[in-house]
């Protein structure tokens, strides 16, 4: 169903894609939008490996969320800061490409937990989750996207 990686070489094992979804601050959802176009977005997003599943939160209406009632398919590319060799101008970068199906988290336990979870990755300090939470949780959605496939890449920039 999904195709192979091409330059195998340069694959990343499952532990170290792990490794970059859960450091990287930011990755790009791709969605099936409007009039045929692809739509790719910026967003935050937490990831948990024991269920090989993305979060994010978006708003109750937009773009994103007609997009992905209308096709759930999705696909969500992060990398990492990369880092340098000694002796080597050029950059290593590892990144990561997720296909899944995106879904609303419908039961408000469950997305307390993931939007206090965003908020504890971006938003510190702690005290101010809480006051975030009561003004903002109710106006705000999370989705999940669980991993059915997944690669990831080293890629030496030079």
């Amino acid at each position: 169903m999904f195709r192979p990686m091409r330059r195998f070489k340069q694959q990343l094992s499952e532990a170290d894609c792990f490794a970059v979804l859960q450091t990287a601050k930011r990755g790009v959802l791709a969605v099936h939008g409007d009039n045929g176009y692809p739509y790719a977005v910026p967003l935050n997003f937490v990831f948990d490996p024991d269920t090989r599943t993305l979060y994010f939160h978006m708003a109750v209406e937009g773009h994103k969320l007609d997009a992905i009632r209308r096709d759930s398919k999705v696909c969500f590319t992060v990398w990492d800061d990369g880092f340098k060799q000694d002796g080597d101008w050029a950059w290593y970068v590892r990144s990561v490409v997720v296909f899944g199906k995106a879904k609303v988290v419908t039961d408000d336990a469950m997305r307390d937990e993931w939007l206090r979870a965003l908020a504890a990755k971006y938003f510190p300090p702690e005290e101010n989750v809480e006051a975030d939470m009561a003004r903002n949780a109710p106006r705000a959605l999370v989705v999940a996207v669980r991993a059915q496939h997944m690669t990831g890449k080293l890629v030496h920039e030079k």
